[in-house]
């Protein structure tokens, strides 16, 4: 057994225990100290604990090497193995790629030429344990048990740093597979060249939920390179290069001089020239990335500052923020330029090109959240998307390393754009993003030729027809608002006409959206509201009519008017949360989690409907159901996201729910007023300005507003609009454990 001493392990952990991004100012050390990257890496919540910066490049995180719905991340907290460490990770996806250009520190000589067909057949794979495992916004560091070496890992916003510390005079060696792949992930062709002494370079071509995926790799060592083996398709050659499907390569460093070494890593989508210009320079060391990445962290977590006696709340919350700021991620070069799906290169000209767009999830409460705590974050974004445009004339759906993955249902870049517009985002051509959200919902495509001829999309024509009428219903909505701001009158009638689908497919009878014929008359039968089938021979998207049925929130007073009279709605709306969690069927979704009754929290769609009891009279029933969802759809384990993260919308609801606020409908403008969970919460706006909330007497039992203000003037309203927040100042609620049924109520 080589001696790699328990008290080095120890030193070296203590060490990494609390972030110490400035001395001399203990109120810095707060934000990054509350933040747990583990939550959410259990259960279904899909994230992973590896090193990033918000919205960075790269994603340098360990995958555990196993192709199954919980590993999406490449990582979960119920393994106990390590394959290695690649460079590209999704957030909490329920659809599993990525994890390119994989690196694996070894003690010895190792043969990469066997076939493998699992994790357990990976030469290289290591044993690890939870408790020689740390991770921190910025950072990441586990003992690998095998090779008894120490793994550290941090990142700047376009270079990966890895550290290894090594057993005293032990073989010092890492590997590198190209070829290594999880999920849907496939390998096309890949390369490594051994340059210099001291650095490598590649290529890795795959096809997965992201059909051409193309990265270029610069990996550059602190010590020289003194032997290496290249490995082509299992077959060693004698050469510095490479090409095959399945390449990699093992190195071997020197151990007498330092039980360390160190590696830079950085990407590309455009080539190994472009990897190589990213990478930072020699002054950049890992000491000093990893604390310049906390201090980032530090700045972007401190965008909203929460008090509270309960340190439990604190550490949800700012893992929210955390969460709510890895995706999407950086994708333009320092050069600007970047690859598209058609393997044209496009230049980013004042503006960062983003991918990981997760639109079907992220604009419900992820995208209004980036408005308020990173507008130009936002402008980019935008701009982002009308690259994609200009290579289909379709906006984007799901953009994954500038591919269109077409997944999930609706066009949901026309509400992010909206939204950014409507609220005084600058940075983008409006005229230009208009005539992008117009042509994208006048075209045949994905059931808007069914939409256009019926004015709804029948059952019998295409499968989740439900879910994508009321989607579009929304987003014509959304095209609407835009067209009434630029002055496009003829427009605005014509999409606001059109957003009015979801009356076709409402049965009064029963009080559920249902699949209708194409006939205009026949409803689906037979008709089960708990009913689910996943993605297939369903009226439904990863739901059931009970979760589905509820997405109106551009007209919730007429929505309300179709069920008779807010008595009926409210009282359909409780049974929604108080019905039996039954689900039947034989192929029911496994998104379907989070249940209370059949509200179900671990999935998006239902993510606003706990606010719709604000339009029907009873703001205290959105004011207990908050809460209720707030108290158990959340903790501090690594199970304490009820359902898939979603690049960052399971947290930003919490971010915004916890505050008392939401963006029910999330092109309004507009945020419906919940039940805070902080004494005080106060949001540092980008114009200098800032809001706090207050919640006077706020407790476990005292969820309810008795009464409020808002800068000293009684606030009687369940909404407050995004300009209003944007003036700054106080709103002030007065909480008690009885709810006060003439608050927020037009009297």
């Amino acid at each position: 057994m080589k001696n790699f001493t328990l008290l080095g392990l120890l030193v070296i952990l203590t060490a990494s225990c609390k972030i110490n991004v400035n001395k001399n100012s203990e109120q810095k050390i707060l934000f990054v100290n509350h933040v747990d990257p583990f939550i959410g890496t259990g259960g279904h919540g899909h994230t992973y604990p590896g090193a990033t910066v918000p919205f960075g490049m790269l994603q340098v995180s360990p995958d555990n090497g196993i192709s199954s719905w919980d590993w999406c991340s490449g990582y979960h907290y119920s393994d106990s193995i390590v394959a290695g460490f690649s460079h590209l990770h999704l957030s909490g996806t329920g659809i599993g790629d990525l994890a390119d250009i994989l690196f694996m520190p070894t003690n010895k000589k190792l043969d990469l030429t066997t076939k493998t067909t699992s994790r357990d057949q990976l030469p290289y794979k290591s044993k690890y344990s939870h408790v020689n495992e740390k991770a921190t916004p910025g950072s990441y560091q586990v003992f690998l048990e095998d090779p008894k070496i120490n793994v550290e890992l941090t990142s700047s916003q376009r270079t990966a740093f890895h550290k290894y510390t090594f057993a005293k005079n032990d073989t010092q060696s890492v590997v590198i597979d190209l070829g290594f792949a999880i999920n849907w992930d496939k390998t096309v062709k890949t390369g490594i060249t051994i340059e210099d002494q001291y650095t490598i370079s590649g290529y890795r071509y795959s096809t997965g939920w992201a059909k051409n995926q193309k990265v270029f790799f610069v990996a550059k060592f602190s010590k020289p390179i003194t032997e290496s083996v290249l490995i082509a398709d299992k077959q060693i050659i004698n050469s510095k290069k490479a090409d095959a499907e399945n390449t990699s390569a093992q190195l071997f460093f020197d151990p007498k001089k330092s039980d360390q070494l160190w590696v830079k890593v950085a990407l590309s989508s455009v080539s190994v020239a472009n990897a190589k210009d990213n990478l930072d320079d020699e002054k950049s060391t890992f000491d000093t990335t990893k604390s310049k990445a906390a201090t980032i962290w530090n700045t972007a977590l401190s965008k909203i500052e929460v008090e509270t006696p309960t340190d439990s709340l604190k550490t949800i919350f700012y893992t929210a923020m955390f969460h709510a700021q890895v995706a999407p991620v950086t994708y333009s070069d320092k050069n600007g330029q970047f690859r598209k799906e058609d393997d044209q290169i496009a230049t980013a000209k004042d503006y960062t090109a983003y991918s990981t767009l997760s639109l079907w999830d992220t604009f419900r409460a992820e995208n209004p959240l980036l408005t308020l705590l990173a507008p130009n974050k936002t402008s980019d974004i935008v701009n982002s998307m009308l690259a994609y445009y200009d290579t289909k004339k379709i906006l984007p759906v799901w953009t994954l390393y500038a591919n269109e993955t077409n997944t999930m249902t609706g066009y949901h870049s026309i509400p992010v754009i909206a939204d950014a517009y409507l609220k005084g985002i600058k940075g983008f051509d409006a005229e230009k993003a208009y005539q992008a959200m117009k042509a994208t919902m006048m075209q045949d495509e994905r059931g808007l030729n069914y939409y256009k001829k019926y004015g709804y999309i029948p059952f019998n024509l295409l499968d989740e027809s439900v879910t994508i009428t009321l989607e579009y219903a929304y987003d014509d909505w959304c095209v609407a608002q835009m067209a009434k701001a630029l002055g496009k009158n003829e427009d605005y009638q014509f999409f606001l006409n059109r957003s009015k689908a979801y009356q076709h497919l409402f049965d009064p009878k029963t009080g559920f959206m249902r699949g209708k014929s194409d006939d205009g008359k026949s409803w689906n039968e037979p008709f089960d509201p708990k009913h689910s089938n996943h993605r297939e021979h369903t009226d439904y998207t990863e739901g059931n009519a009970w979760q589905h049925s509820w997405f109106v929130p551009q007209n919730v007073e007429d929505f309300i008017s179709l069920h008779g009279s807010n008595e009926i709605f409210v009282k359909r709306l409780e049974q929604l949360f108080t019905e039996s969690s039954e689900i039947t069927g034989s192929n029911v979704s496994a998104d379907i989690s989070g249940l209370i009754g059949q509200y179900a929290h671990g999935n998006e769609p239902s993510h606003h409907i706990a606010y719709m009891f604000n339009h029907a009279g009873q703001p205290w029933r959105t004011q207990y159901w908050v809460r209720h969802i707030l108290d158990t759809q959340y903790n501090t384990t690594p199970n304490g996201l009820s359902g898939n993260e979603d690049c960052g919308q399971m947290s930003a609801w919490y971010v915004f729910s916890s505050m008392g606020l939401y963006p029910m409908n999330p092109a309004s403008g507009e945020y419906e007023i919940g039940s805070p969970i902080f004494e005080k919460a106060k949001i540092n706006l980008e114009n200098g300005k800032s809001f706090v909330i207050e919640a006077e007497n706020v407790s476990d039992k005292n969820f309810y507003i008795q009464s409020a203000t808002l800068n000293g003037v009684p606030f009687n309203k369940t909404a407050i609009t995004h300009q209003q927040i944007l003036q700054g100042g106080t709103l002030h609620f007065v909480m008690g454990s009885q709810p006060n049924k003439n608050w927020g109520v037009k009297l």
